[in-house]
């Protein structure tokens, strides 16, 4: 007789436990595996499982004293480049000195054939002294053309020598920029804000290019990651409103306001071959909830959602 009525009591239990959300998941966040950029001894790697870490925090420093050698040899061959190049004013310093006595000497002989060509008048001077002044003119004149033409292929010379030195640097400053890039790769640096969750090197350790470092994620806000069937999609959208809530004891829940962030374009379904008319009730359809994080929500927590407040 007790086993009878403990049997009723049980199937009385049973049917009376009836699901009273829509939906139901796990809470899970965005997570970012941070790798190493550069090969290299871990100088520094000031990180924790459970440390809060702001975006851009830099958090260790991997071993680039090859690179910063690298960068220095090749900053001294640009240095010495620009020493090897040559200045025109410079090399056409003395040609020009010279062109300025012959225009001064030029123009002094047009104001002695001026001269002379006012005492040809007067009987004073031949003609062919003026000829002779007027030849030497011509001479001056065209000396000076002459040493015009050198400066201008002096000047040609000389840039020319120049932009053969110089197309050296322009390879060279990129090597610079990749020795650079390969230094600040050295340092790692955070990229979003979140909790430490798993720690996969320690300082001292030699590391390589790709080689994960620790994993990290945004634990602010995260997303309650349910399933509803078919005939429930057209109670929900994107952007509306919902209520979701944990166990805070055997009979009470603790509640927080969520927003539906995406629900998924296609059901997912138990693989089959076949799939008959009863079968389609297996389909659902996966969503997430946006829930803000007041430091009780875990990652992987059981979690309900309520489309009804009421409930």
């Amino acid at each position: 007789m007790k086993y009878i009525l403990a049997f009723t009591v049980l199937l009385f239990a049973s049917c009376g436990n009836k699901n009273d959300y829509d939906a139901s998941g796990h809470f899970e966040a965005d997570e970012v595996i941070v790798s190493a950029q550069q090969s290299g001894e871990l100088l520094s790697f000031n990180v924790r499982e459970g440390d809060t870490l702001s975006a851009g925090a830099i958090v260790g420093q991997i071993d680039v004293t090859l690179s910063r050698l690298q960068k220095q040899q090749v900053e001294a061959s640009i240095a010495a480049l620009k020493q090897k190049t040559s200045s025109p004013e410079e090399q056409t310093e003395l040609i020009r000195k010279e062109l300025a006595v012959q225009q001064a000497e030029l123009e002094h002989q047009r104001r002695e054939r001026r001269r002379t060509a006012n005492l040809v008048k007067a009987d004073a001077a031949t003609r062919k002294q003026l000829d002779d002044m007027d030849a030497l003119i011509e001479k001056l004149e065209k000396q000076i053309s002459a040493t015009r033409q050198q400066i201008a292929l002096s000047k040609s010379n000389t840039a020319t020598q120049n932009r053969s030195i110089l197309a050296e640097q322009a390879p060279l400053e990129a090597r610079v920029r990749q020795a650079q890039e390969q230094i600040t790769r050295g340092q790692i640096v955070n990229p979003i804000s979140g909790m430490v969750l798993t720690k996969y090197a320690l300082k001292g350790e030699l590391t390589d290019i790709g080689r994960p470092l620790y994993k990290i994620a945004d634990t602010d806000t995260l997303n309650l990651k349910a399933y509803v069937t078919g005939d429930q999609l057209a109670e929900i959208k994107p952007g509306q409103q919902v209520t979701v809530r944990i166990d805070q004891s055997d009979k009470e829940y603790k509640t927080y306001p969520g927003i539906i962030a995406w629900i998924a374009a296609k059901s997912e379904f138990t693989p089959k071959t076949i799939q008959t008319k009863d079968e389609r009730a297996s389909l659902v359809y996966a969503l997430k909830v946006r829930v803000k994080n007041d430091g009780y929500l875990k990652i992987g927590m059981y979690g309900e959602v309520l489309w009804d407040e009421s409930r």
